[in-house]
């Protein structure tokens, strides 16, 4: 019984990574909607993984910024909180007041892992997708970013040291959009 148990955990994990782009996942959001990732198509996509007690938390403001500037050319942010390293809040109800604070008005989801065995299904395509293998493998900390084309295909990835106002990761959207 463990092994067929184990054979279908590894089945619904391959299920997850074969999305072929990220618009082919769904993702339920920070009030607990499923909300199907194929509304941003057509668009460049930041995601990036959150914790609200983190000392990149500050980068939520850098994240707003950038998204109120370059939407209405196509450009979200997406914002995927996770207490992956124990710095997240237990509720996603305690995340939405706090990033209420920072006037966030891209889209947020629900707590979720990022990384290991339970690694939803969204970190598991932009952590497994790349063809570049500098891309890939689990997320090393909190404030991680991946941009993604509009085709839904991993660009580039920022470790949490860069802020999302970078002139590099700025300069990427900009060429993509």
């Amino acid at each position: 019984m463990r092994f067929l148990l184990g054979t279908l955990f590894l089945l619904i994990t391959f299920t997850s990574v074969s999305a072929s782009n990220l618009f082919e996942l769904t993702a339920p959001d920070i009030d607990g909607s499923k909300l199907p990732l194929e509304v941003f198509h057509g668009k460049v996509v930041m995601v990036v993984n959150t914790a609200s007690r983190c000392g990149f938390t500050p980068q939520y403001k850098g994240m707003e910024e950038i998204y109120q500037k370059y939407q209405d050319q196509g450009f979200v942010v997406l914002g995927f909180p996770s207490n992956d390293f124990n710095q997240e809040f237990s509720s996603n109800e305690k995340i939405k007041e706090f990033c209420e604070g920072f006037r966030i008005s891209f889209p947020l989801f629900a707590s979720a892992s990022v990384k290991g065995p339970e690694k939803q299904p969204v970190f598991n395509f932009l952590t497994n997708s790349s063809p570049h293998k500098a891309m890939q493998g689990d997320v090393r900390w909190n404030f991680e970013k991946f941009l993604v084309d509009r085709q839904g295909k991993v660009i580039a990835r920022y470790p949490s040291a860069v802020p999302p106002t970078h002139p590099q990761i700025v300069n990427e959207i900009k060429k993509l959009l």
